[in-house]
């Protein structure tokens, strides 16, 4: 099996994960632990995963003008991204926070074109325009079940997730074209775990471990080594052989996993806006993301 191949399957296997990630953790969250306590234990937890194995990976060094770049990755890509995504998900629904990620493509491509001056065709534009509006739908009008407290700032919240998590994307490839995955990654979420210290640790403190089901300490494990760790070493690995909008395209298959997931255990329903705002979301990712060569 090629490189490419394996990427591609690494690149799905991550948008099953997070699919079922929109449910598990909105069970833990904000019952058990809130938003920014469990992005603390997350992280925290992938940080002591990344520097265990790092001593059994070969060594490089990185050169220190590098280290403004793994910074930013640390900020967009750990702290930013997970501190938004994690409140917006505990206030609103799975299937709604699923279906705002997948303008993350069309992200991408407009961080693209405005960073790296890559040009866009008329098409992608129109794409564009189209998946905003659809994820603007949601963000407005999606309401949700269960214990949504507020949907409309917790669309919001994911979307400023899915754009932090562009900026990630375009910033942390330069660095895969230079260095091993596991070089930098352990210093990725060294300088996250950092910054969400001062967010985290106050509801940390407040978790009564003793009170928490197992079943919740099982969820907790998953989001910390499936979700986090694994999920990220698999995206660095599949940016290996693919460019970033390439990888941010698999982002479209979470909305359907997460759907299945949620609805199959009754976490969430679908509404006539749900549905609209995913097709317009769809058409707009199809519309950017169709090229005469895939790379």
């Amino acid at each position: 099996m090629s490189k490419r191949n394996l990427a591609l399957i690494g690149a799905t296997i991550v948008s099953i994960i997070y699919g079922v990630t929109f449910t598990i953790a909105k069970d833990v969250m904000p019952l058990y632990i809130d938003a920014y306590g469990f992005i603390l234990l997350r992280v925290g937890g992938s940080v002591v995963l990344f520097w265990l194995i790092w001593f059994f990976m070969p060594k490089e060094k990185i050169a220190l003008n590098d280290f403004p770049r793994i910074i930013a990755a640390a900020f967009f890509g750990v702290a930013f991204n997970m501190l938004t995504f994690f409140k917006g998900l505990s206030l609103t629904s799975p299937i709604s926070a699923a279906v705002i990620m997948v303008s993350t493509p069309m992200i991408v491509l407009t961080l693209s074109a405005l960073i790296m001056k890559e040009r866009m065709q008329k098409r992608m534009v129109f794409g564009i325009i189209l998946g905003l509006i659809g994820t603007a739908f949601l963000i407005l009008y999606g309401k949700s079940i269960g214990s949504a407290t507020n949907a409309g700032l917790g669309n919001f919240l994911v979307l400023v997730n899915a754009i932090s998590y562009g900026f990630y994307l375009i910033i942390v490839k330069k660095l895969m074209d230079k260095y091993n995955a596991f070089t930098f990654v352990k210093w990725i979420y060294l300088f996250g775990f950092i910054m969400v210290l001062p967010f985290g640790w106050s509801q940390f403190q407040t978790v009564e471990w003793a009170l928490v089901p197992m079943d919740i300490c099982w969820k907790i494990g998953f989001v910390v080594i499936f979700s986090t760790f694994l999920t990220y070493l698999l995206n660095l690995l599949s940016m290996k052989e693919l460019k970033p909008t390439t990888v941010a395209v698999f982002i479209y298959l979470q909305p359907l996993f997460a759907t299945i997931f949620a609805i199959s255990l009754g976490k969430d329903e679908l509404s006539l806006v749900k549905i609209g705002s995913a097709i317009l979301i769809f058409v707009g990712v199809y519309l950017v993301t169709q090229k005469k060569s895939v790379q």
